[in-house]
């Protein structure tokens, strides 16, 4: 019975908070003008936005990805005292060729390329 009446109050109190976020969160048409970025009736004369460098932002994803990727190799040196040599060197040659990989994908698709 305490279950049924717990359960029945948890259910009230969140139809009760849904429907009032639902009525708060209602815009009316009236604050269309309010949202738009120019309010005094102006078309604006050029763009709001900055430009942005897609080419600078490719190549600081490229640093940062090569930056992580060093992170990953530096537990290679801990670890030759735990490894046999063998199996060392083909981990580590193994991770060198994936980054070197990358290096070669990102230069045959021209991402490196600073000017074009």
């Amino acid at each position: 019975m305490l279950m049924i009446k717990s359960l029945s109050m948890t259910v009230f109190i969140l139809t009760l908070l849904i429907t009032a976020s639902f009525l708060i969160s209602k815009k009316s048409i009236l604050d269309v003008n309010k949202s738009s970025p120019f309010e005094c009736g102006f078309k604006n004369f050029s763009s709001s936005r900055m430009s942005f460098s897609i080419h600078f932002f490719m190549i600081a994803i490229i640093f940062l990805m090569f930056d992580i990727e060093i992170a990953i190799m530096l537990p290679i040196f801990v670890s030759i005292k735990m490894m046999k040599i063998y199996q060392w060197t083909i981990a580590s040659m193994l991770i060198t060729m994936i980054i070197t990989y990358g290096l070669y994908h990102e230069w045959i698709n021209g991402v490196i390329e600073w000017a074009k």
